[in-house]
């Protein structure tokens, strides 16, 4: 009977270290492929290859936007889209700028957005996805590569001083919440198109001209180097 006990605590044990390694090599393959999805959507013009090495899960393009708005209804609307990495529990968001790592219970800004106010103004910065190749692509659990080929062009403009608002169309609002909150702004929630996902608002107090840079990004999604 002791014998047994024993046999069942020790299978019990290498199972948890089991689940142990398992949840620490899927948390660091998201951790990497986050730091390949802002230095793939990061800021700047020009081409830009970047080759995201994966062990498991998906990546995807889906459809997300970012909104500008103010009291009369909606100035600016991108239809940004993301770039999304899921592995099990594990789910990677390069979106609007910014990267967002999220787990159960748990989501945060890896890699920051660029939209901040300063000196009475309000700095937007959306990269805008135009996707070509691949919807998606699994991996079926065995390792694969798969390239993000980027070419990206700037338009700014200015927009006269008012009440604006930016809206962030997220299945990770606590995350953007908690990061727009930290740049001193107030969020609400809504459903702005009402497509069933849920968008931050964020106001950033007051009136404030805007400064927005939409980069419009040129995606390529291919399997292979």
């Amino acid at each position: 009977m002791l014998l047994g006990l024993t046999v069942l605590a020790v299978g019990g044990l290498t199972a948890t270290a089991g689940s142990i390694v398992e949840d620490g090599a899927a948390s660091a393959s998201a951790t990497r492929v986050g730091d390949d999805l802002e230095t793939a959507l990061g800021p700047g013009t020009g081409e830009r290859e970047t080759t995201v090495e994966l062990a498991s899960g998906t990546i995807e393009v889906v459809n997300r936007t970012v909104w500008l708005l103010d009291d009369d209804g909606v100035v600016w609307a991108g239809h940004a889209g993301a770039v999304v990495y899921a592995d099990g529990d594990q789910r990677v968001t390069g979106f609007a700028g910014a990267v967002v790592q999220s787990e159960p219970g748990r989501s945060r800004l890896a890699a920051p957005s660029r939209i901040a106010p300063a000196d009475g103004r309000l700095y937007v910065g959306v990269p805008v996805l135009n996707a070509s190749g691949a919807d998606g692509v699994s991996t079926g659990n065995h390792r694969l590569a798969v390239t993000l080929r980027t070419d990206g062009e700037a338009a700014r403009q200015r927009l006269p001083a008012s009440g604006y608002r930016v809206g962030i169309e997220t299945s990770t609002p606590a995350a953007w919440e908690r990061h727009l909150r930290e740049r001193g702004a107030t969020t609400t929630r809504r459903d702005i198109d009402g497509d069933g996902v849920p968008s931050v608002v964020a106001s950033f107090g007051g009136e404030r001209a805007v400064h927005l840079v939409v980069h419009d990004v040129r995606l390529d999604l291919a399997v292979g180097r």
